[in-house]
């Protein structure tokens, strides 16, 4: 049971953090976004889960493009 519980401390803290950076945005709590995936993964059978992969990709390459760099000596 600890090994479970290491493992799902572990994804909410490094995960993809798709639903806390949309709250951010949205200006609501991660819980709310989390849970509304949840409900919407059940009711649509899976869209849910391919929207969140589908955010989490995106957000990647949007994170890789748009990096801050300090100087021009960065790249």
């Amino acid at each position: 049971m600890d090994i479970l519980y290491n493992l799902l401390h572990y994804l909410q803290k490094r995960g993809f953090e798709v639903c806390r950076r949309i709250a951010d945005r949205l200006g609501i709590r991660a819980r709310v976004v989390r849970t509304s995936f949840i409900y919407l993964t059940f009711v649509t059978l899976g869209f849910g889960f391919a929207l969140y992969l589908f955010l989490a990709f995106w957000l990647k390459i949007k994170d890789l493009i748009y990096t801050k760099r300090t100087s021009v000596f960065d790249l």
